[in-house]
């Protein structure tokens, strides 16, 4: 029984294709030999011609060399036969005038001997030697013994060069020969007239300027050219021949047409594949990148991430979420619950919260809870959870960012006890300014009990009649009165400054306004202020700190009768107002104009019910400048105040919710009110009329 193989699709394509990659294979071989040759060729041609440049150059450079050298060595005998005395200075100068005029190159010559002197000249009369004649005077360098031979460019002509050659025999300076050469001139008769033709030559100093230039075929293409430096003494001068012939040109025949037009098919292909590389690196350029970027911008984050899979495995930590467990990051991906940084006795709220993402019945918005560090400290954190979709919009797993809130969690318990110490100091502060008016009120009610007293003892002791006993009882009963009068004075005091713990509950307003009145009227009663209420009757409770809400009214009528000090007697009225602001089954219209404030709909919105309470003085007002910074801390108009009574008494309102603003008052003054939430009148009648069926 035969069976049959089974052969790869794979291997039946390879097997398919193989026949024709080879001969794709050598005629890709063959175009890249017919370029090659051609371009090898021109490549040998274009070395050549640089090579025969190269060597042309050092030539002129030779010929420059010898014809200065030779002329240095001529003049030197000149300057040798004059110190020898063989000849004079007359046909010193004679000799000089036939040399220069033998080398055009030359334009001056002069002999100068040992003492600096101008011995001889190749032209007395001529200006421009007489102009070098001075200005080698009047250099500062001629007049110092010269030591080597030296050249310069001119100073009065770019094109020239001047050269000093001294002349010294047993190391004792005799005289000296200085030239100027005409570069140009120079540069003319030395190069030969086949150079020129072929070449562009240029004498440039060592800033690239152009001393001298000779191109009879034009100006050089720069593509064949060659630099050769010229050393004078103590100057160099560069050599540039730039050759005038172009790059040799591919062989014009059938053979190289046909490699162009197969290469330039090669080149299509190739120009389309790069393009498509090109796209595919740039991608994943970008791709590297944003991977780069968004790993960096992970790494730099103080919160914690991390990321689980559908399991709930860690797939995913950032540093921050490592350095905050002080676990490493092998230690924690791939772990499946429970995980190393579970709390033990927070085990069961993690599995509930866990089986809740499992479910997808978690919230979006964040969460508290405790985890354990490697050490085993424990610390709050906050946690937000929410899906992790992958590009097909698929959900992966969820991905959380964790925020260690230890140090918020501390700045909050800090900011709550120094502000517990600011309300404590100012409930001392306030103490300390009704000191001497609570003596004075304790004084009426106990000087009336010392009077009640000492009358029952009096009846007593009468001694002639049988005490009566209606009167003893009278005497009796007013002082039990006075008695509980002044203890509800002390009463309030000490509740007002007792330290507690802020904490908000339902209590009868009606109560709290009746147990402030008597230290609200200790301090107008020694301001001779009077003060007025217009309470509605059953108010509603309220939900606030009992304490608190004493405290900002004192603070309030305390600053209302300081603001009243210096106006007339009869303008000393303060009225304290308690009004029920609204509720949903009220309307605008059933609430007193007088009683609303300018943000009534944003109080309208964020309580059902509130109630509010005005402070209204009739003193000297708040001008815009004090206006500004009315409720900064530490800011107060008082020589004495601390300047954080108004803070403390808006940071208490805000604390329950409520509002603390301020307005002018129509008949002067200011008027300083507040609202706090309140039960709702209808819940209220709801709840009572349930009672009483009860």
């Amino acid at each position: 029984m035969n069976k049959s193989i089974r052969i790869p699709m794979s291997t039946k394509r390879f097997r398919t294709s193989l026949p024709w990659m080879l001969p794709i294979v050598l005629v890709l071989l063959f175009l890249a030999v017919l370029i090659w040759l051609p371009w090898q060729a021109q490549r040998m041609e274009a070395n050549e011609r640089q090579e025969q440049l190269i060597a042309d150059t050092l030539w002129v450079e030779q010929a420059l060399q010898f014809q200065l050298k030779r002329n240095e060595e001529s003049l030197l005998n000149l300057a040798e036969d004059y110190v020898d005395h063989k000849i004079t200075a007359p046909t010193t100068s004679d000799r000089l005038r036939l040399y220069t005029t033998n080398n055009h190159e030359i334009q001056d010559a002069l002999l100068w001997d040992a003492q600096h002197r101008l011995v001889a000249s190749n032209s007395d009369s001529n200006d421009d030697s007489n102009a070098l004649k001075q200005a080698l005077i009047a250099s500062d360098s001629f007049t110092q013994k010269i030591q080597k031979p030296s050249c310069a460019k001119s100073p009065e002509k770019p094109d020239s060069l001047i050269c000093r050659y001294p002349l010294f025999r047993d190391k004792l300076y005799l005289a000296s020969i200085t030239v100027s050469y005409r570069l140009q001139t120079l540069l003319d008769e030395t190069v030969p007239w086949w150079f020129a033709q072929d070449n562009d030559i240029t004498l440039l100093d060592s800033e690239d300027k152009i001393l001298a230039r000779r191109a009879a075929g034009g100006s050089g293409k720069n593509v064949y050219t060659h630099n050769r430096t010229l050393e004078f003494p103590q100057l160099s001068i560069t050599l540039r021949t730039n050759s005038t012939k172009s790059e040799p040109k591919l062989l014009s025949n059938l053979l190289v047409l046909s490699v162009i037009l197969l290469s330039l098919g090669l080149v299509w292909s190739l120009i389309a594949l790069w393009r498509d590389i090109n796209r595919r690196l740039q991608a994943e350029g970008a791709l590297r990148k944003e991977a780069a970027f968004r790993a960096a911008m992970e790494n730099s984050l103080i919160t914690g991430l991390r990321a689980r899979d559908m399991q709930g495995r860690l797939t995913y930590v950032n540093p921050s979420f490592c350095k905050m467990l002080g676990f490493p990051a092998e230690e924690l991906v791939g772990k499946l619950p429970p995980m190393p940084y579970w709390a033990p006795e927070e085990i069961t709220e993690y599995e509930n919260r866990f089986a809740q993402i499992l479910t997808g019945t978690v919230q979006p918005e964040g969460f508290e809870t405790i985890y354990q560090r490697a050490n085993g400290e424990r610390f709050p954190v906050l946690i937000y959870e929410s899906p992790l979709v992958d590009d097909h919009g698929q959900q992966t797993g969820w991905m959380s960012s964790i925020l260690d809130v230890s140090e918020l969690k501390r700045a909050q318990e800090l900011s709550r006890q120094q502000e517990e110490k600011l309300h404590q100091n100012a409930r001392l502060a306030t103490m300390g300014e009704m000191a001497s008016m609570l003596a004075h009120e304790l004084n009426q009610p106990l000087a009336a009990i010392s009077s009640y007293t000492t009358g029952a003892l009096n009846i007593l002791k009468q001694e002639q009649a049988p005490a009566d006993l209606s009167l003893l009882a009278a005497a009796l009963e007013k002082a039990t009165q006075q008695a509980q009068r002044a203890a509800q004075v002390i009463r309030s005091v000490h509740e007002f400054v007792k330290k507690r713990e802020a904490s908000r509950a339902w209590f009868d307003i009606n109560a709290l306004l009746q147990s402030v009145m008597p230290l609200i009227a200790l301090q107008a009663q020694s301001a001779h202020i009077h003060v007025h209420y217009q309470i509605d009757p059953d108010l509603p409770e309220v939900f606030a700190d009992k304490v608190l809400i004493e405290q900002v009214l004192l603070n309030l009528t305390r600053n209302a009768i300081e603001a009243m000090h210096d106006v007339a007697y009869p303008q000393r009225q303060m009225q304290i107002h308690a009004h029920f602001l609204f509720s949903p089954s009220s309307t605008p219209s059933s609430t007193p104009s007088a009683n609303l404030s300018s943000n009534e709909s944003t109080d309208r919105q964020q309580y059902p019910a509130l109630l509010l309470i005005q402070v209204i003085d009739q003193g000297h007002g708040i001008s815009a400048e004090v206006a500004e910074k009315l409720f900064s801390p530490f800011f107060s108009t008082k020589a004495a105040g601390m300047g954080m009574g108004l803070n403390i008494c808006r940071t208490a309102i805000e604390f329950h919710g409520g509002s603390l603003k301020y307005r002018p008052n129509p008949l002067g003054g200011t008027v300083f009110e507040f609202t706090i939430p309140c039960r709702d009148k209808q819940s209220m009648n709801n709840a009572q009329n349930t009672h009483e069926d009860a």
